[in-house]
């Protein structure tokens, strides 16, 4: 099995799990970076502050900066200061002016803010002289990532959640539309819809659930020739009983109203037997059609199966030459010593029946390919063109078969077929030229070389 549904669904599975985790990442640090930055209304508020602090400072009114840093260390519930810094190098050293221009006691308002940290950072604004700083401590208000951990849920966990929901749905749609049609067309077969079919509705698909529905087809095409079969059967075995049990009515009437029960005894007995006869090969027939076995078992020698049949046939045929053409030996493997000699028989019997007396009947059996061919020619009136193939179905006869044989019930062909395809072999009928019908049988001469 080529285990295409596995990979149709591990693919998507894989390469949309790799996608949605490298998703989750970025959208996640992208978003983290987003957060850790003040937002841009407080950066001003915090700049307006600071530049009130060196206005205040550079007026040199120390009582109004006081005044204004207690309110606002009050207002914002933190902590603000203005501070000098005046680093002086020690023992000979001199400061970089990068270390100058990029001195600070605090943080920067635009730099990136730590969201993991307990404690809010302090803010640096320097005054313009380089030395001077206005302090405080980010008040919480303006403290980012405020929605960080609902923004973690929702990444982490809403959605996984609707990508793996939305997969789902996916993949459901995708296995329970093929099984959705099986399902529909197993009720509706159920139901004695026997011509639904699977596999023409699922399009151009191509996977395990395909091959099911081709099994279930195949399955149902199987199952629904049985069963039309089955109803054929019974059908023609009910109409062709029908007669016999008339005549045995009519019989067992005149016995109770008191005429000579010796006249119609052998009739009874004839019917009887006739409706056995039906029975049995009616029974045989249905196994061959329902069971379709494979007749291998035995060994057997087709020259002293045919020598069997024909003495029989001579026999009940003292008005017809049969003429016999057969090797010394012709042995065969693998077969059905029962099966072979009464599909022969029938064949055999009817070119007897249908061949006028006086005529004559050619057996001919020779090699052909891996196996033996045997042909039965009469001198018979032939069969219809149409009907050549008709012959070999249950119950059929021509109109001249009716009228030449009206006891019969055109089953031995039907059952010489199938037990011959059961062996491994065949049978087919053709009109000869000169006039008269020739039935053809190939059968292998070993039942591996016949199936290879």
């Amino acid at each position: 099995m080529n285990r295409r549904l596995f990979w149709k669904l591990c693919g998507p599975l894989a390469l949309g799990t790799l996608a949605l985790v490298w998703v989750i990442t970025f959208l996640g640090a992208e978003t983290e970076q987003q957060m850790s930055f003040i937002a841009e209304r407080h950066q001003q508020t915090l700049k307006q502050w600071g530049a009130t602090a060196e206005r205040l400072h550079a007026a040199g009114d120390e009582g109004a900066l006081a005044e204004w840093l207690d309110t606002l260390q009050t207002g914002e519930d933190t902590w603000a200061a203005v501070v000098r810094s005046d680093v002086r190098p020690l023992a000979g050293s001199s400061l970089s002016t990068q270390f100058q221009e990029g001195f600070r006691l605090g943080r920067n308002v635009e730099w990136k803010i730590h969201l993991y940290f307990a404690d809010n950072p302090i803010m640096d604004l320097t005054f313009a002289d380089g030395h001077t700083h206005f302090l405080i401590t980010l008040p919480q208000r303006m403290r980012p990532g405020g929605y960080l951990p609902q923004t973690k849920l929702l990444l982490k966990v809403a959605l996984p959640l609707a990508v793996l929901v939305l997969l789902s749905v996916v993949i459901y749609r995708h296995l329970m539309h093929p099984l959705r049609q099986l399902e529909r067309a197993t009720r509706e077969f159920s139901e004695g819809h026997l011509d639904v079919r699977v596999r023409a509705l699922l399009g151009k698909r191509n996977d395990e659930l395909t091959a099911l529905a081709t099994t279930f087809d195949r399955m149902a095409e199987r199952t629904g020739e049985l069963i039309l079969t089955q109803r054929q059967l019974i059908a023609d075995l009910s109409h062709e009983l029908r007669t016999p049990l008339t005549r045995i009515d009519m019989a067992v009437s005149c016995v109770e109203e008191g005429i000579d029960t010796q006249h119609f005894l052998p009739r009874i007995r004839r019917e009887c037997r006739l409706m056995r006869r039906l029975v049995e090969d009616t029974l045989t027939l249905a196994w061959l059609e329902n069971e379709t076995p494979s007749l291998d078992q035995e060994s057997l020698d087709l020259t002293d199966l045919l020598d069997s049949v024909i003495d029989d046939a001579r026999y009940e045929s003292p008005r017809h030459r049969i003429d016999a053409e057969l090797p010394d030996q012709a042995a065969i493997s693998g077969s059905s010593h029962r099966a072979l000699a009464q599909a022969v028989e029938n064949v055999i019997r009817n070119a007897c029946l249908y061949t006028p007396a006086g005529g004559s009947v050619r057996v001919r059996l020779g090699v052909k390919g891996d196996g033996y061919r045997l042909t039965v020619e009469d001198q018979g009136p032939g069969v219809p063109e149409d009907q050549l193939e008709r012959i070999f179905q249950p119950f059929f006869r021509t109109t001249q078969a009716r009228d030449t044989r009206p006891d019969g019930h055109g089953l031995g062909l039907a059952l010489a077929r199938r037990q011959l395809t059961a062996a491994g072999g065949w049978i087919r009928a053709e009109n000869r030229p000169e006039g008269g019908l020739r039935m053809t049988l190939w059968l292998p001469a070993s039942r591996l070389a016949g199936e290879a």
